[in-house]
């Protein structure tokens, strides 16, 4: 008999659900990627001023980067309340967070008006930011992953995904706008503000959705379980995560090491590429990466879909394998210095790598047990993102400046692809596997359906 927490929504509640995700994954990143592409632009010389423009600029990126580091303490944070309180509230608080921090920034005075606190100000803003990051993710996919349909979930389940084009799109898009309307003066003094402030708008949207979509089903039944057995200690989720599947967070992390590392190279150190090697305008590439950001933000329902069919892990290493054999290739367009062949070589590595990004958000949410899914999702996904994501452009530049050539940096990338291959290839298929049934790890998992099971000991 199922449960009613495995009966499939009505059409138009899953589609409300997936819509609050998607649309608050797509302002996070959006807030996200803002201060990347404002770090480039005008922070080093608004909060930096008493530094060279070459340090300026690297000390804005540094502050960048600080966001990173952020985001496995948000995971650790948001996956144990998530776990304890519910995926809903989570949500709501890291959409205000991260929303907060942003409007504060396009309001934070510079360094002219008061001094050395305006770059402190602006790196505890994103510090909380990345934070806020950090419990974003597990808890947007978790909220459709434990709502949808289980035959369609691989599809569901990556939309949310598609938040990070989005956001991406909507942050250059914005930007580009204003670059275009306004003098560089004007911008330099008051429009780099804007988006910024744009950003309270969006989030006041994002929360009205947000507050509008029921908790889990998936997590109530399991919440009330344990309410039902309140005389057993409960584990926190972060220990019971590391007793019990350990093993599956290598295996998320590892995953994620061939899907960040080639992101960031393709959309972001791209623009560092095409400028430098190839003798392109920061323009073109951009332009390159927008048109890319299209298409990628298009495929990923697509491979989603996929995955729902054929299984998570071939999806995923078709992925990974596809990107390790197009990086030569890749760069290889991009030195013929010709803008379609450029918009081809972003276009075909993004297709490629949405392959390993759709199906993520359902395998790493089939792989935890239901009170210890939000913080196994979330530090599989984001204490990888530091080791991968986060020096994935820098390593990169550090390689083109000392060899002068990209072969270093397609290697660099290969060996990433060959950790995630490993990384998926001995992981378990998750596509059957039902959210409401409880399982410790793997192993523990097979054990347990191999062994009578007694009345009523259900474990979540």
């Amino acid at each position: 008999m199922s449960s009613p927490a495995s009966a499939p929504p009505t059409p138009n509640n899953l589609k409300r659900i997936v819509a609050a995700s998607l649309i608050g994954t797509t302002i996070e990143w959006y807030d996200f990627f803002l201060y990347g592409s404002a770090a480039a632009l005008v922070f080093n010389k608004l909060f930096f001023p008493d530094s060279d423009p070459l340090v300026g600029t690297l000390l804005s990126f540094l502050t960048y980067a600080v966001g990173f580091a952020a985001r496995p303490l948000g995971a650790l944070v948001f996956g144990h309340y998530g776990d304890r309180l519910g995926r809903k509230k989570l949500l709501v608080l890291s959409l205000l967070m991260m929303g907060g921090a942003t409007f504060a920034i396009g309001l934070l005075p510079t360094h002219a008006t008061i001094g050395t606190a305006a770059p402190v100000l602006l790196t505890v803003l994103r510090l909380v930011q990345g934070f806020a990051l950090g419990g974003e993710w597990g808890g947007a996919v978790l909220l459709v992953s434990e709502h949808g349909d289980a035959r369609r979930r691989g599809f569901w389940a990556s939309w949310p995904q598609t938040g990070a084009p989005a956001g991406q799109l909507l942050a250059t898009g914005v930007l580009s706008l204003l670059t275009a309307l306004l003098s560089d003066s004007a911008f330099n003094s008051w429009g780099w503000r804007i988006p910024f402030l744009l950003s309270g708008v969006l989030v006041m949207v994002g929360l009205w959705i947000r507050l509008s979509v029921d908790e889990s089903p998936v997590f109530k039944e399991a919440l009330a379980q344990a309410e039902s057995r309140k005389a057993e200690a409960e584990p926190m989720p972060l220990v019971a995560v590391l007793r019990h599947h350990w093993r599956d967070v290598l295996i998320a992390m590892g995953a994620r090491m061939a899907e960040n590392i080639s992101y960031y190279v393709i959309t972001a150190f791209i623009l560092v590429y095409a400028t430098t090697a190839a003798d392109l305008s920061k323009q073109t590439a951009l332009n390159a990466v927008l048109i890319a950001s299209a298409v990628h933000f298009a495929v990923i329902p697509a491979w989603g879909a996929l995955s729902d069919r054929i299984g998570r892990r071939p999806v995923y290493l078709l992925g990974a394998a596809g990107v390790g054999l197009w990086m030569f290739p890749f760069f290889m367009l991009i030195d013929s210095g010709e803008f379609g062949s450029l918009l081809i070589a972003v276009t075909v590595g993004l297709v490629l790598h949405g392959a390993m990004y759709a199906p993520q958000a359902a395998f790493f949410s089939e792989m935890f047990a239901t009170r210890m899914r939000y913080s196994g999702a979330s530090i599989g996904a984001q204490f990888a993102s530091v080791a991968a994501g986060a020096p994935a452009p820098l390593i990169a530049t550090a390689l083109l400046s000392e060899y002068d050539s990209s072969t270093p940096i397609s290697l660099y990338v290969i060996a990433s692809v060959l950790l995630t291959l490993v990384a998926v290839g001995v992981a378990k298929e998750t596509r059957h596997r039902d959210l409401a049934e409880p399982m410790a790890s793997t192993g523990a998992a097979e054990k347990a359906s191999a062994a009578p099971r007694k009345e009523g000991a259900r474990s979540v």
